[in-house]
């Protein structure tokens, strides 16, 4: 047995985040400057090696955590990245995972410290390896969970306005979607609840707050948005 795994070939094995934030009605992308050889100086995603002792998805949350700060964040991972030239350093499989933060719950000095910016999603620069290709898939993902899974709530303050609940939703899809049909659609999940709570800051005439219920979530049938 030792003998069939010392005959293969080692390679590294590393994971990139593709960080999310959402913030007034924007979704932007958290990028660094890299700060080493190859590729000194052009804009990637944060990233590290698994370490020993360390799954794959702990070395992503652990890479996340270093940047922003953030623990106990929706994380998904989006697939492995493993063409032979990938990165002109060494054989390096990476696998990708994309998150979902508020831009205003990340740690700003770790942020700074790591040489790292907040970018508009449709303002993204030319990103090192296949890191734009991995932003492309993870979005594809995110569109998709987003019509039929509560992934972006966490965005949201506790208590939100419909019109905010369609701005970030907006925001995931890339489009602006109609009011009405919109409002039809979440008039119909029994888990975003009505409160008798009015938002007076948004309109003179005030709006009205609603609520995510996990419980009711869980148990209701799922809707597309």
């Amino acid at each position: 047995m030792t003998n069939f795994y010392s005959s293969s070939p080692t390679f590294h094995v590393g994971v990139d985040c593709i960080i999310f934030g959402f913030n007034e009605g924007e979704l932007s992308l958290l990028l660094l400057k890299r700060d080493f050889e190859p590729a000194k100086g052009e804009w990637s995603l944060m990233g590290g090696f698994v370490q020993t002792g360390e799954s794959v998805d702990d070395a992503a949350k652990r890479v996340l955590r270093e940047l922003t700060g953030l623990e106990k964040v929706y994380m998904e991972q989006v697939g492995a990245f493993g063409s032979v030239d990938r990165d002109p350093g060494e054989r390096v499989v990476s696998v990708a995972y994309y998150a979902l933060i508020n831009i205003n719950e990340s740690d700003r000095r770790l942020v700074q410290e790591h040489n790292a910016s907040w970018v508009n999603i449709g303002e993204l620069p030319p990103l090192i390896f296949d890191h734009s290709e991995m932003v492309a898939r993870a979005r594809e993902l995110m569109k998709r969970q987003a019509s039929t899974e509560p992934i972006g709530f966490n965005l949201l303050p506790k208590l939100f306005t419909l019109t905010q609940l369609q701005s970030l939703y907006e925001a995931i899809y890339g489009e602006p979607m109609d009011k009405r049909n919109f409002r039809k659609r979440v008039a119909e999940m029994d888990y975003v609840e009505k409160t008798d709570k009015i938002d007076r800051q948004s309109s003179r005439r005030g709006a009205a707050l609603y609520k995510f219920n996990d419980r009711v979530y869980r148990k209701a049938p799922k809707f597309k948005i």
